[in-house]
Order: structure tokens, then sequence, then C-alpha cells
């Protein structure tokens, strides 16, 4: 009898575990209900742009050169010291060759041997004249030899001075040796020291640059744009500029010349772009070369309906949301798409602000858009 119930118990318990496990499996088969986040359509500026790269630059910016080869001898501008045209920039002190130095000189001395021989016939002649043994026309050739002479033994004392020093008696207000400033602006950068040796800019040689002087009142931005964009902007388009160095502010430029020919760069094909900064009342200092991106406005608009660009769906390229019908129920509705600025997406038929929209499970949903 003990037997016959352990055997019923035991049969009992193994039924009732069994029949737990089952249970227990079902409920973990089945999956909870999926209930979807909403949103609905709000107003909103959609802006559809580009982006570029490049920097800020001067518009205006001159390198000045010397024009007489020789070392600086003394700078009388520091870089970000503003000057106007004309100012004096540096004196370049003349250092000459002994090969020129020495032509110079014997130059100099065989006018003097000619001058002093034109000067004993004409002394000769000239008395022989007074005395009217010989008429004025056998005169007039030892006075113009006399002359000529004189005016050899003066240019060969200027050249000598040239040489020496970089300037002549005769001509020391137009002094090559004084560097003056072309344009009048902010001396941005001084790239040699006292003492530095200089070469001349003449048409052979491009010269050494004593200093780098600016237009600081007139910025441009000149960047790179890609081939597959420069075919969607044109001259006159409005650009943001947002520059590296100085955070949360923007400034405004105006498209002025795109590149009619691109650059290969990177395997990719670039074209040059240039905007003219608007002139704005800006404490804001901007420094030439500050690296900057410009953003290219291709169409905008200030207030639309739209909803987020990732809530749409396709279907055979036509675009449609899920739009909530009752509770966790939901119908296809097809709508009419606008401009896209690649977040949110203008809405121009099929929906209203009183729409709910399924928020896709892969999706994220926006911030305030519930």
């Amino acid at each position: 009898m003990i037997k016959k119930i352990i055997k019923i118990t035991l049969l009992l318990l193994v039924l009732f575990i069994f029949g737990y496990t089952l249970f227990y499996l079902y409920n973990k088969s089945q999956k909870p209900p999926v209930v979807y986040q909403t949103l609905t359509p709000f107003d909103t500026a959609v802006v559809k742009k580009t982006v570029a790269t490049g920097s800020i630059i001067p518009r205006k910016e001159v390198n000045m050169k010397s024009r007489v080869s020789g070392v600086v001898e003394k700078f009388y501008v520091v870089a970000g010291q503003e000057i106007k045209e004309g100012d004096v920039i540096a004196r370049i002190k003349i250092i000459p060759s002994m090969a020129n130095l020495q032509s110079a000189e014997t130059r100099i001395s065989q006018a003097k041997v000619s001058f002093d021989n034109a000067a004993i016939e004409y002394n000769r002649n000239k008395d022989l004249l007074d005395k009217g043994v010989i008429a004025k026309a056998d005169f007039l050739p030892s006075d113009l030899k006399y002359k000529s002479a004189e005016v050899e033994v003066k240019a060969a004392e200027d050249n000598l001075q040239i040489i020496k020093e970089g300037v002549s008696k005769s001509m020391e207000t137009a002094s090559n040796t004084i560097v003056k400033s072309t344009i009048t602006g902010m001396v941005l950068d001084v790239p040699i020291k006292e003492g530095s040796s200089v070469i001349e800019s003449n048409t052979f040689n491009e010269g050494t640059t004593i200093v780098t002087v600016a237009n600081m009142g007139e910025m441009i931005f000149e960047g790179k744009l890609d081939e597959s964009e420069v075919g969607k902007v044109k001259e006159g388009m409005p650009l943001v500029l947002t520059v590296g160095a100085i955070d949360g502010e923007t400034f405004n430029a105006n498209l002025e010349y795109i590149a009619p020919k691109g650059v290969a760069e990177n395997g990719a094909i670039q074209f040059l772009i240039r905007a003219a900064m608007n002139k704005e009342k800006n404490s804001t200092f901007l420094r030439a070369a500050y690296s900057a991106s410009a953003d290219i406005i291709l169409a905008k608009k200030d207030k639309t309906l739209a909803i987020p660009e990732s809530v749409l769906q396709f279907e055979k390229s036509k675009p449609f949301v899920e739009v909530e019908k009752s509770p966790n129920v939901y119908e296809k509705k097809y709508i009419k798409t606008g401009l896209s600025d690649g977040i949110n997406i203008e809405v121009l038929e099929g929906l209203t602000k009183a729409d709910k929209i399924k928020i896709p499970l892969l999706n994220t949903p926006p911030a305030d858009k519930k």
C-alpha cells in the first residue's frame, strides 16, 4: 500500500513539473504587444544648403619688396601696426660687389683723363678764338668735347654713389634704399629681421619680401566646392560663415565668384569660390587666414509644416507615413513632400498638425516633437 502511494505521488510530481514547464515555455514564447511612439507635424524653418570649407583672407594683400639688393639696416614697422600709403617701412643698406665697385672707379678715372685732355684742348682753342686766329666753327668741336667729358665725369661719379649707397646726389628724394608702403592697411607679417640680406625685385627675380601689408577692413571668404555641388550654386547667393576660432558667432557673405575650371585634389575635382563678407558693425576682430566653413543657402522656407525625415517611408517611390487612427492602430497615408534639409522635410499635402505619426522602432524620437 505504501509503495503504491509513493508511486502515485512521484507520478503526480512528474506531471506537475511537466505541466509547469509547458506553462512556463508557453508564457515565455508570448511576445508583449509593441507600443509605438508618435509625433505630430510642426512648423519650422527648412533650409537646404551645401557646405564649403576655406579661410578668411583680406581682399587686398601686398608683399612689399626691395628695389635694391643689400642688407636690412632698420625696420620702422612691426606686425599688427596700422600704416598709410607712403609710410616708410624699412631702410636697406647697399653691399656693393667688388667687381661693380672696381668697374665704377675705373670708369671715373677714365672719365677724368678724358676730361683733362678735353680741357687742355678747350683752353688752347679758346685763347686762339679770343685772339681771332681761328673761326668759331673751328672752336665748336673742342667745346662739345669738353662739355661731353664733363657730363661723363659727373655720370661716372653718380654711378659710383649709386653702387655704394643706392642713390645719386641728384636724385636723393627718389632713393631705392627706402622701402615705402604702396597701400594703407595693417602690417600682417615681417618675415625677415634687421641684418638679413635681401634680393632686389626685377624682371628676372621676384625679390625678397620685406613685409606683408593688407587692408583688414575688407575681408573675403575663399574656399573650395566639390564638383557635385558647384552646379547648384550661382553668384549672388547668400552664405553664412562659421569661423573655427570664434565660438557662437556667424558672419554673412555673398558669393561673388565661382572658378570656371576645377582642380583635381585627392581624386576629386574642386572649384575655387570667393564670397564678399558683409561690412557689419562687429567688435570681433577677424585675423587673416582664419579657417572657416560656409553654409551656402540653396533654398529656404522660413515657416512651413514639416516632419522628421526619419519617419518617412516609401512604397514604389511614393512617400507615406503611418497615422494613428485608434490606440496602437495605424493607417498608411500618402503625402506630398517639398524642401528637405536632411533632418526635417516639408509637408505640402496629406497631413495636419493634429495627426499622430508612428515612429518606426529603428528611429529615435526627436526631442520635443512627441
